[in-house]
């Protein structure tokens, strides 16, 4: 891999891990279950794209990460869903 494409995309990443600690440590409390929702809905999006490098069988190491993608984002997704279910529950009246 070229150095100056690296750089780069460790670059991307720190400041996209830095904006994204930002946005979310100043989300007031009210707004967490839609935000949740939102979340869920890019935690499909990233699904389906290591679902992508899963199947496209480019080599052993791509096919090895996606399959370790799919499994971290299935997992992100279900508990993403899980949790919101709980919350919007303590909403609910009880009869």
């Amino acid at each position: 891999m070229n150095p100056a494409v690296l750089i780069a995309s460790v670059y991307v990443f720190a400041l996209a891990a830095f904006l994204g600690y930002q946005v979310i440590s100043r989300v007031p409390p009210l707004l967490h279950t839609p935000l949740m929702s939102a979340t869920n809905a890019i935690s499909g999006i990233s699904l389906v794209g290591s679902l992508v490098v899963a199947g496209a069988g480019h080599s052993q190491v791509s096919t090895a990460l996606g399959v370790i993608a799919v499994v971290a984002s299935t997992i992100n997704v279900m508990g993403g869903f899980l949790i919101t279910d709980r919350i919007l529950k303590m909403f609910k009246s009880r009869r």
